[in-house]
């Protein structure tokens, strides 16, 4: 995808210096991405004695899944969210708000604690930066693309080649859109997967269904102070204002979510 979008953009050339420079600008996000989410929520790190609560949802959580046990945070905001970041499960963080901790019980609790262990089982973090190095080199590709052309740049080689303007024009529209799509049915598709693994790893889907029903209709009444660019990584994005604006959001509609933890088939053991 990356050659033929770089070819008809500004060639082999182009192409390479846009991915060098996207893949260098993601991997600084990807070494530092936990750090950069949990300063700007304003995340604190707590101890077992300050939430032991969290601490035996956790520890029996990640006992269950084979995972390290990640390091805890509560972020203080009364709008009740919660995130997973760390590139894998060695490194893994997950902060909950004050907001959350008051207004869920402990099954509610539990499903939100799974669906967070299971976007660090899932290396969800791993995939979406892999989504966002190509995203980024289209973009930037389509960037180079216009720049080149305001300034006339490989009409020669377009005339060469019998109606291959057209096509770059198009792809210089085109690419960007098509990037931010790529990265928002990717992050889609990791939520449904995480809803889904996180009820296995309990062995029911009421816990994390009431608690999604929950964070739908506080997060409408409570403002939250998340920034725009931690909210991506929450288990319910807020900031939804419409249908318009769901169609181009990270997360399914909670209802589609829900619909799908309904309809889930999960077998005890024994």
């Amino acid at each position: 995808m990356l050659l033929t979008i770089g070819e008809a953009l500004g060639g082999r050339n182009g192409m390479t210096i846009a991915l060098a420079f996207a893949v260098i600008g993601n991997a600084v996000a990807y070494f530092f991405s936990d750090k950069i989410a949990l300063y700007s929520s304003r995340a604190q790190p707590v101890s077992r004695e300050q939430l032991p609560r969290l601490y035996e949802v956790m520890e029996r959580l990640a006992a269950k899944a084979n995972l390290p046990v990640p390091k805890l945070y509560l972020i203080p905001e009364a709008a009740p969210n919660a995130f997973a970041t760390g590139r894998n499960p060695g490194h893994a963080s997950v902060a909950v708000t004050e907001g959350l901790m008051q207004l869920m019980n402990d099954e509610e609790l539990e499903g939100v604690i799974a669906h967070e262990l299971s976007h660090v089982r899932n290396y969800d973090i791993l995939i979406s930066s892999i989504a966002a190095i190509i995203a980024g080199a289209i973009t930037h590709l389509a960037y180079m693309g216009r720049f080149a052309a305001i300034f006339g740049y490989g009409s020669s080689r377009d005339d060469d080649r019998g109606g291959g303007g057209l096509t770059a024009l198009l792809m210089l529209f085109l690419a960007p859109f098509a990037a931010m799509l790529l990265q928002l049915g990717i992050s889609r598709q990791r939520e449904y997967a995480a809803d889904e693994t996180g009820a296995r790893m309990v062995g029911q889907p009421y816990g994390l269904i009431s608690a999604l029903e929950k964070l739908g209709a506080y997060n409408q009444r409570i403002p939250s102070n998340m920034p725009q660019t931690t909210s991506a990584l929450c288990i319910v994005k807020p900031f939804s204002s419409g249908s318009l604006a769901s169609l181009f959001s990270t997360h399914p509609p909670l209802e589609e979510r829900i619909a799908a933890l309904r309809g889930m088939t999960i077998t005890r053991p024994g």
